[in-house]
């Protein structure tokens, strides 16, 4: 869905480094006044329903933008009507007659990608998207009539130092290997979304498809992703597995405190690591509804192997105007084979090369 969904997203940040734990939900000002949260039919918090995440609030701070924890209303404004004009201009068709590298230019040089840095990957090798094709979110993150300049709840809205020793983060590995689709990534292979929609940590992508839905039972919370209709299970008042498995997303268990569902997550695999962190690493996530079309959602990263202390962010989700329907990732999705194809056609052609150009007599 384009960017008419219109979700704000958020991080508060803390000078100590602690992550969410120590943080009570900021109130929602748009709830009505005397505004209580539901509970289900089970007693439960009422978290059920159709919710988005996309924002204009990325994941760590943009200094070009603003190197405060927060903006005002003002402020914001301005920023917003900024990035509704760099939308708008990006959403022009893209000239048949320009090269890709004219394409990439102009989009390195927009405003677009001045607020939004991350954006430079929206254009790929080949020219990839414009604006018509994707919802980034119009809005910063408000939670309780503050305006967040990062998710990440960190005081510089970066990740932590990485402790002395630890080693330092690696990439997906993949993007100059094409041996086999199994060395692929899992969002190439439609396996899982890419920018960690599905986590554990849960965050948005900032392109599209940022859309979930929540279903409660007795014994689990079910988690839908859109992104590719992946569903994530949190089993209730359960214990982690000791077995060594590690499943896809992890192993969640859940409890409710209050009007909070909390999550813990371990046991996540190798190839869904977090920042280089995957062995020994532990997120919580919270889960509190806020007003009846917001949910705040807070997470926090632990491993003692990488990080000195915990850290983490917040954002909210609003309410979905639409349900979700099923993301068929591989439906008329012709890239992977494309790449292994255009991968072994560039083989044999410098195999040719090399044949050609060997010396008369070589083997």
């Amino acid at each position: 869905m384009r960017r008419a969904l219109v979700l704000v997203l958020g991080t508060f940040l803390v000078t100590t480094g602690l992550g969410c734990a120590a943080q009570a939900a900021a109130p929602d000002s748009s709830a009505p006044r005397g505004w209580k949260a539901p509970r289900n039919a089970m007693g439960q918090p009422d978290l059920s329903g159709y919710w988005s995440n996309a924002t204009l609030t990325p994941l760590t701070r943009n200094k070009r933008i603003s190197d405060k924890a927060t903006l005002t209303a003002a402020e914001a404004k301005v920023l917003e009507a900024q990035w509704a004009k760099a939308l708008a201009d990006s959403d022009a068709p893209t000239s048949p007659d320009e090269s890709t590298a004219a394409v990439q230019a102009k989009l390195t040089d927009s405003k677009l990608v001045e607020i939004r840095p991350d954006f430079i990957a929206a254009g790929g090798d080949t020219g990839g998207y414009n604006t018509f094709w994707i919802d980034p979110g119009t809005h910063l993150v408000e939670i309780g009539g503050q305006y967040r300049t990062s998710i990440l709840t960190t005081e510089n809205g970066l990740p932590p130092p990485r402790k002395a020793g630890a080693p330092a983060p690696r990439g997906g590995g993949y993007r100059d290997i094409y041996d086999s689709y199994e060395t692929r990534s899992l969002g190439e292979r439609c396996i899982q979304g890419f920018g960690r929609n599905t986590g554990p940590p849960m965050l948005p992508n900032g392109y599209y498809n940022n859309n979930y839905q929540i279903v409660q039972t007795p014994d689990a919370v079910v988690i839908e992703v859109e992104m590719i209709h992946d569903a994530r299970i949190v089993r209730l008042n359960g214990t982690h597995r000791t077995d060594g498995l590690r499943p896809t997303m992890g192993d969640s268990i859940g409890r409710y405190e209050g009007d909070t569902l909390v999550v813990e997550t371990t046991n996540i695999p190798e190839s869904q690591q977090f920042m280089g962190s995957w062995k020994t690493l532990k997120v919580t996530e919270w889960f509190t509804r806020l007003s009846p079309s917001k949910v705040l959602y807070r997470f926090q990263i632990e491993d003692p192997e990488l990080w000195e202390k915990p850290w983490g962010g917040e954002y909210t989700f609003n309410t979905l105007n639409g349900r979700t329907y099923e993301y068929a990732c591989h439906e008329g999705n012709y890239a992977l084979p494309g790449i292994l194809g255009g991968a072994r056609q560039k083989e044999k052609d410098e195999a040719a090369a090399a044949k050609a150009g060997a010396k008369p007599g070589a083997d």
